[in-house]
Parts: C-alpha cells; sequence; structure tokens
C-alpha cells in the first residue's frame, strides 16, 4: 500500500495499525475444496501479513457512479470474497452469477460466516447492508482494484495472448528479466511463482479479485515485472480488468475454444479486447509507453493491429518483420537460428525444438528489448533455457527410441509438434492423442487428419473426456481419418489412455519417435466429473521400464 493511500485511510479511520496477520489459505477460483482438508488447487502462505485494510463500504460504493447502497454505509470491510466458504468476519462478499451456478444463492450462507456486506445485482432478503450494481463481474474488477491499491500500477506488466505458445513465451520472458536483475513473477497454466514461492495453477488466467490479490502480493514482495498469460475467457469475462499492463503480446490465432466463442470472429474479438484496452494515450517518458507485440506473420496480425493505439513491434520471418529470424536449423537436440532486431543481429542456438519455438524466442526478444534489455543478455538467456514441463518434454529412460510429451491439444498445436518431429525422426512417428470431452467438437476431425498426415502410425484415446462418452469422442476423430481414407491399417482406437500409451511404447523400435500430445504438464485426468492422478511422462516411463524388463 503507498504512503500516500494509507494516510488518506488512516485519517479517515478506513485503515488500523499495520500488524503481522496470520497466513490465510487463498484460492485461485471460486470452487475448492474444503479449506480443512486444502488440495489443490488452494494456494497456501500468501502473503497479506503486512497490513490489514479496514475500508468502510461507502468508500466502496464512490467507486461506481450508479451503484445504490442499502443499509448502514459506514460498516467496515477488512477483505473481498466471492467464495462462501472462504469468508471470514468482517469480509465484503460479491455474488457473482455464473453459467451453472449463482453467487446470490450462497450469500446466506457468506452472511452466516460473517460477512459484514455484499455486492449484489438484486436486493436480498437478507440483514447486512447491500451495495447493489448493474453487474457485479464489473464491481468485482472495480473493487478489488481498489481495495489492492492497483498493484499493477506498481510493477511492469507483459501479458501473453494467443492459442499456442503461451506458455512458453511467458516462461522466456521471465527466464531474461529474472537474468537482467528484475525480480519477476509468473502467472500462468502450469503455475503462479514469484519470491521463491511456486503456486499450482488450475486455469490460465485467474479471476479479477485473486489476480489482484495475487499481484498486491507480488508487491508486498517487491516484484519489479509480472509475465502471464492472459487467455480469450478472460478477456471476454472481465478477469484481467483494473490490470494496467505495459506489453501485450500476441502468438498465434488457430481453432480453438469455438464450443465458447462459436466462431473464429468472436474468438479473435475476444482476443483483441486486450490490446484494443491498452490505453489511447501516449507518454514522453519511455517507461510509461504501452507496446503491443504482434506475430506479423499470422493471419490476424492485421486485425491486431488495427485495434490497438500502442506502439506495434512486429515479429516473424518476413522481411517487414521488426524482430526477424532466418537461417533455421532444427535437430532433435535443439534449435538455431539468426535474428536481426531494431538492436542488433545475433545468432541464438535454443535447447528447444521447433520452429514454433523460434516464434515463441522472438515474441520474448521482442518483448524484452522494449523493456531495454541488451541483446547479447537476451541470447545469454535464451540459450540457457532447457524447455518448459510438457512442451516438446522427452521421456528419456535411456530405450533406443524417443518418447515426447506435448501439451498440444489443438489442431496447430498438433500440427507444429508433428512437423518438428518429422524433422529430426530417423524411424516411424507414432502418435498417441486425443480431445477434451464438452469442448469445441469441430476439431475433433481435424486433428484427426493431421494426426494422421504427419503419423506413420495413430493411437485415437482419450484426452479429458469429462462427461461425455469417450468411445462417441473417438469416434468424431475417426471421422476426420474416415474422410481422408486413412487405411484401418494405420491407427486404432483405445479409450484407456493408460493402455494407448503403452500399445504406442510396445510398438516403438530403435529410431522411432512416439508422441503422447494433449495432456503436457497435466497431472490428473477428468473422467465424469472425477479427478484422477493421471500424468502422461509418468505412464509413459512404467511403459518403457516394462518393455525393457
Amino acid at each position: 500500500m503507498t504512503t500516500a493511500r494509507m494516510n488518506e485511510w488512516a485519517g479517515a479511520g478506513f485503515w488500523s495499525t499495520p500488524q503481522q496477520n496470520s497466513l490465510k489459505c487463498v484460492s485461485l477460483f471460486g470452487d475448492i475444496a474444503d479449506i480443512n482438508n486444502a488440495t489443490y488447487p488452494i494456494i497456501t502462505e500468501v502473503y497479506l501479513k503486512s497490513e490489514v485494510i479496514h475500508v468502510l463500504l461507502n468508500q466502496f460504493q464512490s467507486q461506481l457512479t450508479t451503484a445504490r447502497l442499502v443499509g448502514d454505509s459506514n460498516i467496515e470491510c477488512h477483505n473481498l470474497q466471492t467464495d462462501s466458504r472462504q469468508v471470514q468476519p468482517g469480509d465484503l462478499f460479491i455474488c457473482l452469477p455464473g453459467h451453472t451456478v449463482d453467487g446470490h444463492d450462497y450469500a446466506a450462507k457468506a452472511v452466516q460466516a460473517g460477512a459484514s456486506a455484499l455486492v449484489v445485482e438484486r436486493e436480498l432478503d437478507l440483514a447486512v447492508p447491500q451495495l447493489i450494481v448493474n453487474d457485479s463481474r464489473f464491481a468485482m474488477a472495480v473493487l478489488s482494484d481498489f481495495f489492492f491499491d492497483s498493484p499493477s500500477r506498481k510493477m511492469k506488466m507483459i501479458g501473453v495472448t494467443g492459442t499456442n505458445g503461451k506458455t512458453t513465451t511467458t516462461y522466456l520472458i521471465e527466464k531474461i528479466m529474472s537474468d537482467y536483475g528484475q525480480k519477476t513473477g509468473l502467472i500462468g497454466t502450469i503455475q503462479m511463482r514469484y519470491d521463491g514461492r511456486t503456486y499450482p495453477m488450475s486455469g490460465t488466467t485467474p479471476e479479477a479479485l485473486d489476480l489482484q490479490r495475487s499481484l498486491h502480493d507480488m508487491v508486498q514482495a517487491g516484484t519489479d515485472c509480472c509475465v502471464m498469460e492472459v487467455s480469450s475467457h478472460a478477456l471476454e469475462q472481465g478477469r484481467v480488468k483494473g490490470t494496467d499492463f505495459r506489453t501485450a503480446v500476441f502468438t498465434n490465432l488457430t481453432q480453438d475454444h469455438l464450443d465458447y466463442h462459436h466462431s473464429m470472429e468472436e474468438y479473435r474479438g475476444a482476443k483483441g479486447l486486450f490490446f484494443a484496452r491498452m490505453g489511447n494515450t501516449y507518454a514522453d517518458e519511455a517507461s510509461l509507453r504501452k507496446y503491443a507485440v504482434i506475430n506479423a506473420d499470422d493471419p490476424a496480425a492485421a486485425y491486431f493491429i488495427s485495434v490497438t493505439a500502442a506502439e506495434v513491434i512486429t515479429y516473424g520471418m518476413g522481411e517487414k518483420a521488426d524482430v526477424r529470424a532466418s537461417e533455421i536449423s532444427i535437430t532433435a537436440q535443439g534449435t538455431s537460428f539468426h535474428v536481426d532486431t531494431f538492436a542488433g543481429s545475433a545468432d541464438i542456438q535454443l535447447r528447444m525444438v521447433g520452429k514454433f519455438n523460434v516464434y515463441n524466442a522472438m515474441a520474448a526478444i521482442s518483448a524484452a528489448l522494449v523493456e531495454g534489455v541488451p541483446l547479447e543478455e537476451i541470447k545469454r538467456s535464451l540459450e540457457t533455457v532447457p524447455g518448459v514441463d510438457g512442451r516438446v518434454e522427452a521421456v528419456d529412460e535411456g530405450q533406443p527410441y524417443a518418447v515426447i510429451v506435448d501439451y498440444a491439444h489443438t489442431p496447430d498445436g498438433l500440427e507444429n509438434v508433428l512437423r518438428t518431429v518429422k524433422e529430426f525422426a530417423e524411424g516411424r512417428v507414432i502418435c498417441v492423442f486425443g480431445c477434451g470431452g464438452d469442448r469445441d467438437r469441430t476439431k475433433r476431425p481435424l486433428m484427426g487428419k493431421i494426426a494422421a498426415k504427419y503419423s506413420d502410425f495413430v493411437l485415437v484415446t482419450s484426452d479429458n473426456p469429462r462427461t461425455e462418452n469417450p468411445d462417441l469422442i473417438l469416434k468424431d476423430i475417426e471421422q476426420g481419418l474416415i474422410e481422408d481414407a486413412v487405411p484401418a491399417e494405420r491407427y486404432t482406437l483405445i479409450v484407456d489412455r493408460r493402455l494407448a500409451i503403452h500399445e504406442a511404447i510396445e510398438m516403438a523400435s530403435p529410431a522411432d519417435v512416439v508422441l503422447i500430445a494433449g495432456k503436457g504438464h497435466e497431472t490428473y485426468q477428468i473422467i465424469g466429473t472425477t479427478k484422477t492422478d493421471f500424468d502422461d511422462r509418468i505412464i509413459a516411463k512404467e511403459a518403457i521400464r516394462g518393455k525393457s524388463n
């Protein structure tokens, strides 16, 4: 909290003397396990221990022009919550309407737990003060930013959006900035980490409240720079509203999430919100300027450039890109390329494989250059990165064939990794993959066609079937194989993913490559509504050892 805000609130009685507060369990998302049996994705040891903030309800009302207050306006609020199970005495409970549940239905439980006031879209028959708003999700973003004292303005915020490559790109940027001496935080699909702490994540981008709380904790820990993945769902749902990004990075746009966005135009529009919200003003001071880092080789590049007022930095392999890669060479050990930038040129040797990782590296180079990191320092950092969990990750038990686990779960992602594998495979390519249930069905036959096009043999299996019949998901994928007249002897359908992995490895001969795609870093499988332990890498190791024996 800034000194100015502390003095302002202390003078008005909104703020209590800082004291060491006991650590609380804080959830990244509303649906969590019982706090007494806290399991993934509960976060423990979250900071929030250097101060206890007391804000009067009328101070929250002052942040929302059309909000109507019913009840005592001088009631104190000590924290914000959207999960009734997390409410402590004195908390302000925000009722969020959702797709399957409505937070208003849990308001009574929140009051019983000690909530001092509610944020609602309709007045409820409960004897506590209520702040009635038009849109409680928007109100949550505004109030969270206010309560935590606009933490994103106190760090360099670099956001990365796109269908594929977000995680790798954020890891590369984090590595570069950290090596350059910046205390850096990371928020993304695999984990959130900062100040030596690592917390598991169950989604790409947290809700606005949890995001602002996490950013506040980063500021408390002295973080200089935060690099985070920004999903289309987060943009559509307003999760990053109130977050002041300095740089927005676009990786690529290919088919995914059409179960949610319905069309590629809607999907592109959701991504476009990120760049359109970068602001409409310019600053003389370089540190205050906004940047849009755009993949110029992607067909959607022109659209994103057109919707942003930020200064555009392009990267790609075309002659006009501001950061341009050439002389690309891919082997099983890594990828080398030459890069020309507006700040010099360099030859870079990545320990990661694939042309798509050249694009990820160029996005990271561009973002780091605008932060003033010398190209030679960027090169040094990139060349030390061994890879990212579940992204073209080798499973090595000393076997004479290669086994690779990758997160590819979109048509473009699967094609990228298979094309990379084809470039260095000396023997056959054996592909194990599936498609998630309760998700975009239209991509299933497309992914079947891609798998058959680049593989010698395909084992179609389950991913996370969720509440769909897994046999029917496999049949949807098979339809693409049938349409392309793929011979039956070149593929098989095996619902049990464990059996499919074992079968693929049993088939492998020396110099073959087994690609296990779709789940990557994930350590679970969702069948029905049950989440069970499942890690492709562990299953692959079991299969390799079993074959060796």
